[in-house]
């Protein structure tokens, strides 16, 4: 899920681009924008990929970016989401 509003995360600096209900979506989102230079940190509550549970927000991961290059993940993001690009 694209997040478009600016969402702050517990990281100083950082703001939520995308949320996924899974790590492993999660990782894939984080290796594409990091091949366009964006640094990308994962954040989520360890118990969800341990168990495995996407139950109540707790298997959630959100993708954070620095601030600056906020604008330019999502639309990279967007832009994958309209080509129906199967890795978001």
């Amino acid at each position: 899920m694209l997040s478009g509003k600016k969402k702050w995360s517990r990281q100083p600096g950082l703001v939520q681009v995308y949320v996924t209900s899974g790590l492993l979506q999660a990782e894939i989102i984080k290796g594409k924008l990091e091949t366009y230079g964006i640094p990308t940190l994962l954040e989520y509550e360890s118990l969800g990929p341990v168990l495995g549970l996407t139950l109540d927000g707790l298997g959630q991961v959100r993708v954070l970016v620095p601030e600056d290059k906020a604008e330019i993940a999502r639309a990279l993001l967007e832009e994958s989401e309209e080509s129906d690009d199967p890795l978001t």
